[in-house]
């Protein structure tokens, strides 16, 4: 069993994709907004190429681009980590040796969504992307949006693969996240923002996250606060960010984001369709929210 520790750092933000007016790939605001997360809000690392990347609507060229972008404006001092998954193995197998030809630090991969594969498809399907570069693999369990989620058997396999190191866990099954990191040692990430702090306190040592868009110097103060033994303030401090997180997560949360990026005057751009803009009454809640809270 491994000895999980932080591969990827501990507060990660599932970055955006800025667009320009027209649509295209924003290179110099993806630069500027990957700057903003690492010095402004502190992430230590940055998953590029998600959900919340767009990523179903981007070329494989702009995941490219994105990947190395990002890694030119930050790579010397955050993790960069490359979605590199779709439901059809052989592509996900490409988008992995492109991101790793562009230096990404690590991959992300989600379990194949649509097509419902049994349990040693999925595992299949990991261990073959898996062995197609050297880079560190985190997977990603969200079953409400790929049906088909990770059995624990399933991690148990997985965990002996050298480079699967990490899960980011959109479950929200606490238990079964413990149970699994307890047996495998695997690095624990949450992914659902909700939970940040009651996953970190069973054992998971970090978050890939949508809110830290917004709220990262948040999440660090109550990661730190929880460190140090301050639960009371860890706690006050998740209490205080509840708001901004539900106002988020009203609708998909890269809309939402976008939104309060834009709202600050920060690189974001209308998502690509099928996805639309924030409605005006959203987008005034959302802004409202993150103008509440004060400086962590």
């Amino acid at each position: 069993m491994r000895n999980a520790t932080r591969p990827f750092g501990r507060t990660l933000a599932a970055m955006i994709t800025p667009f320009t007016p027209s649509g295209e790939l924003d290179v110099p605001g993806t630069a500027a907004l990957a700057r903003h997360l690492v010095d402004h809000q502190g992430v230590e690392g940055l998953v590029v190429n998600g959900t919340t990347g767009e990523s179903p609507t981007t070329t494989d060229a702009e995941k490219t681009q994105i990947v190395e972008t990002v890694l030119d404006a930050v790579g010397d001092r955050a993790h960069v980590i490359a979605g590199a998954s779709t439901y059809d193995t052989r592509h996900s197998v490409h988008l992995a040796e492109n991101a790793a030809k562009a230096g990404a630090h690590g991959l992300l991969l989600v379990t194949p969504y649509y097509s419902k594969p049994t349990q040693a498809g999925v595992a299949a399907h990991f261990e073959t992307i898996a062995d197609a570069t050297e880079l560190p693999v985190m997977l990603y369990d969200i079953p409400p949006r790929s049906v088909v989620g990770i059995a624990e058997d399933t991690f148990a396999r997985l965990a002996a693969h050298e480079r699967i190191i990490a899960v980011k866990d959109a479950t929200g099954d606490l238990v079964k996240a413990q149970r699994v990191r307890a047996a495998t040692g695997l690095a624990f990430y949450c992914g659902v923002d909700e939970l940040n702090l009651a996953a970190y306190a069973t054992g998971q040592i970090g978050v890939v996250s949508v809110t830290a868009h917004l709220l990262g110097r948040h999440i660090n103060a109550m990661f730190d606060a929880y460190d140090r033994g301050d639960t009371a303030q860890a706690q006050a401090i998740s209490d205080a960010i509840l708001p901004a997180t539900d106002a988020i997560f009203r609708g998909p949360g890269v809309i939402a984001v976008k939104s309060g990026l834009a709202s600050q005057g920060l690189p974001s751009g209308a998502p690509r369709l099928p996805l639309l803009p924030a409605e005006p009454d959203l987008a005034e809640l959302i802004a409202a929210r993150i103008a509440d809270l004060k400086e962590a």
